[in-house]
């Protein structure tokens, strides 16, 4: 039997300049992410699209997301498997398009993780691995779109 789970937060919308959205170019595209008990995540449109290019936009929150859940299933594969590992850093892609209407989506996803693993680590298991997490993350499995990865190793 599934056990459910619910997760919930607030998206508030900032961008509000004194007219609404009364035309297109009236209103600015932040917001922020407000969860109780966490700092704010300020967001806003891609900067493609109008967007303020020091916040985040959703398709780089969700890139992020992706590769979060990876991040955090590895090591706990790796744990289990006997795999010391001593750093863990990644810079995932997201490929898109967007359409003549401006309607967007993402192609596929490549994370691309640095794993820095104890000399000595069986690299082929380690590898492994990520084969693995597509059964378990959370946002891997729940994505219509293929997610790759092209991870090194650093024995340290």
């Amino acid at each position: 039997m599934a056990k459910g789970h619910e997760f919930a937060t607030a998206i508030v919308w900032t961008g509000d300049r004194g007219e609404g959205t009364r035309h297109y170019r009236a209103y600015d595209r932040s917001w922020h992410i407000a969860s109780p008990g966490k700092p704010l995540v300020e967001g806003s449109n891609d900067p493609a699209l109008g967007g303020d290019p020091a916040r985040h936009n959703p398709e780089e929150l969700l890139l992020a997301s992706l590769a979060a859940c990876h991040m955090l299933w590895y090591l706990h594969l790796a744990s289990e498997a006997g795999i010391v590992v001593h750093g863990y850093e990644d810079t995932p892609l997201g490929i898109g398009e967007s359409g003549a209407r401006g309607e967007g989506r993402f192609l596929r996803a490549v994370l691309r993780p640095t794993i820095r693993l104890a000399r000595g680590a069986d690299l082929a298991r380690a590898d492994a691995l990520h084969h693995e997490i597509g059964q378990y993350c959370f946002i891997a499995r729940s994505v219509s779109f293929p997610v790759n990865y092209a991870a090194r190793y650093v024995e340290v």
